[in-house]
Order: C-alpha cells, then sequence, then structure tokens
C-alpha cells in the first residue's frame, strides 16, 4: 500500500448513469464501452457519489483503484498523509459525451449550498470541448431578459413543448479547444454532439426545470432535487444574459512556457475562480516534471511514458491518473507527441 499511495494511481472505467443519451465520444479515448447509452459520463479519479434515481451499487459515482476492489474515497481517508499533504482534494473532473441536448439546469453558490443542502460546496464549473459531432452547439445564459415567474410558467409547458426552454438561451458553436467557465448561477446546457473534460466542485446539485431529456420524462424530484419549485428557481441568476454571459464564460488559454519541446497553457486559473485550476501541456519531445499533488492527470493526444524512480509506464490517449502529494517532483512525463490536461484542487 506505501507504494501504491506514493506514485500516480490510476482507476477502473467508472461510467456513471445519467438522463441522457451519450458516450460514443469516448471512443477514440480508449474507452472500454462503445456506442452510446444512458452512461454518458466518466467520472475521473472521482471521490463524488452520484444523485442518480437509479440504484447502480452505494457508492455509485466513486472511482475504484486499477486491479483492487479498494473506493478511492477510502483510501483518501486511510491515507491522507500520503494523497493529500494536508491539502484539500475538492474538485470533480469528468468526461461527457452528449448524442441529445442536455436538460437546462443551474448548479447553486456556495451560499445556497449552505443554505438548502448543508453543503460547504456549491458547482462552479469549467468545460474544455476535446471532441464534436456535427452541428454541436453550446448554450448558456438567457438570450433576453426574464424573469423567475417566466421561467416558471416556461417549465410547465415543458410538459407538452419539449424543446421550448432551448428557446430562451444564448448559443454557440462547439468547436474543439474552446473553453469555458460555468458559474454557480449561470442557466446552461451541453448541446446535441459534445464531448468535453468538465472540472468543477465536489458536487452533483443540479436543478434542471424542463421536464423531459429526450424521450426520458424527468420527475419533479429529479428536477428540483428535493426542493419547492420555487426555492430552487432562485438559483438562477437572472442578470446572466446576452453579451454578458458570453463575456463572462469564454476562456481564451494564455501560454506560460513554450521553448520548443514543452509548451504550458493556463486554462482556468485561480483569478478565474478559486474552486479549482486548470492547465495544458504540449510535449514535442520534451519531459516536463509534475510538481503539484493533489492533482489528475489526463492524455488527451499522443502517446507518453511516466517515469520515476523503479517505475515506468506507458500511457495512450483517454488515459488518466491521480498524482499523490508524496509523488509530486518524483515523477516525470516524457513525449514526442503529446497533450496532457492537469487538472487541480481549490485554491489552498
Amino acid at each position: 500500500m506505501n507504494k501504491l499511495v506514493s506514485q500516480p494511481i490510476f482507476f477502473k472505467e467508472n461510467r456513471v448513469f445519467r438522463v441522457y443519451l451519450g458516450g460514443k465520444g469516448f471512443e477514440p479515448f480508449n474507452s472500454e464501452m462503445k456506442g452510446d447509452s444512458m452512461f454518458p459520463e466518466e467520472w475521473v479519479a472521482s471521490k463524488v457519489k452520484a444523485i442518480n434515481p437509479k440504484y447502480f451499487g452505494p457508492r455509485d459515482g466513486v472511482s475504484v483503484v486499477e486491479g483492487t476492489d479498494l473506493f478511492f474515497d477510502d483510501l483518501l481517508r486511510d491515507y491522507p498523509n500520503e494523497l493529500l499533504g494536508g491539502r484539500k482534494y475538492d474538485c470533480l473532473v469528468k468526461f461527457l459525451d452528449s448524442q441529445i441536448r442536455l436538460p437546462v439546469q443551474v448548479h447553486p453558490t456556495k451560499d445556497f449550498s449552505r443554505k438548502y443542502f448543508n453543503s460547504e460546496y456549491g458547482k462552479t464549473e469549467a468545460w474544455l470541448v476535446v471532441g464534436t459531432r456535427p452541428g454541436a452547439k453550446i448554450y448558456f445564459g438567457f438570450k433576453d431578459k426574464i424573469d423567475i415567474d417566466t421561467l416558471s410558467a416556461l417549465e410547465e409547458r415543458s410538459e407538452n413543448e419539449r424543446d421550448i426552454m432551448s428557446s430562451i438561451l444564448g448559443e454557440v458553436d462547439a468547436k474543439v479547444g474552446d473553453m469555458y467557465i460555468i458559474k454557480a448561477g449561470l442557466i446552461h446546457a451541453i448541446g446535441a454532439g459534445c464531448t468535453i473534460i468538465e472540472v468543477q466542485e465536489p458536487t452533483d446539485f443540479t436543478i434542471q426545470p424542463e421536464r423531459w431529456c429526450g424521450d426520458y420524462h424527468i420527475s419533479y424530484e429529479e428536477e428540483y432535487i428535493g426542493l419547492d419549485k420555487m426555492t430552487a428557481l432562485k438559483c438562477f441568476n437572472f442578470d446572466y444574459y446576452g453579451q454578458k454571459a458570453l463575456d463572462i464564460s469564454k476562456i481564451v488559454p494564455r501560454v506560460i512556457r513554450d521553448d520548443g519541446m514543452v509548451k504550458i497553457e493556463n486554462l482556468i486559473t485561480y483569478d478565474d475562480t478559486p474552486c479549482f485550476a486548470e492547465n495544458r501541456y504540449t510535449l514535442t519531445g520534451g519531459s516536463y516534471t509534475m510538481t503539484y499533488g493533489p492533482s489528475v492527470w489526463i492524455l488527451l493526444e499522443g502517446e507518453a511514458t511516466i517515469t520515476g524512480e523503479g517505475y515506468s509506464r506507458k500511457m495512450i490517449k483517454g488515459d488518466y491518473f491521480y498524482l499523490p502529494y508524496a509523488a509530486e517532483n518524483k515523477f516525470a512525463l516524457h513525449s514526442d507527441n503529446a497533450t496532457f490536461v492537469e487538472c487541480l484542487p481549490s485554491k489552498q
């Protein structure tokens, strides 16, 4: 165990049930499951339990360490010094792939979560588009200014007018490489045909005032996760509309190093949100020693090798791992042509 918790930790595939169809977009990322299904999300190095209408086990959503039956939340509890070093691991990383438009939704702020969910975490999130199907779009922000009563009435109309909610949203074409931050309170929906890496606060709090997701009828409990309707709708920030919603959401990556062999870009920084950070590394004949644990690393393109003292492991596109605190500055990535994303927890 001492060896396991002191080196990069890999996991079994961890596909999670949702109420929307998708997942085919994971096929280029070394996915064992093929095609579209109701398991359209891969939760990466997850300690978070999913809130699901169906039962898939006592810890649905929590990752299991490769080659073992060890749940990751248990490992974090039992080996905090090696895995965390006194730091928090308080983000959740996901792959999402949508065959259909996801329900219109919003996530709570920290204040809303404290008041109604007894949680210190809301659900600000960030999206990196890593694949698309023809016509892929992303929706966020109200198209025009509306109020809570209008939103409530539209939710009721969605019982018989299944796509009415999309008419009130702003939209953009989804393009590979695009980066967005989705602040708590911002209405949004991932459109059909998007494959996304999402980094978020470590909760599954989603309010979705829409009666249908494709052919799946969303129950009142699923829409409002235990809250009454008007309380739940107060989660929306009605000032996020029009061009303002785009301006606060679109992120332009910032290059902080490029020596011809290693290129490092800041995707999300702690200036954007204190909730998490995200960086992209492009290796073209170079190597990079990983300097911070806890962190999550995903190989987006190419092939690579991780090395450390007495350690070597090859990786292919779609592989991911958790870097423990005890492993920082001890393991390096090597590749002639690879792109990694590093996901970091909250500002410590």
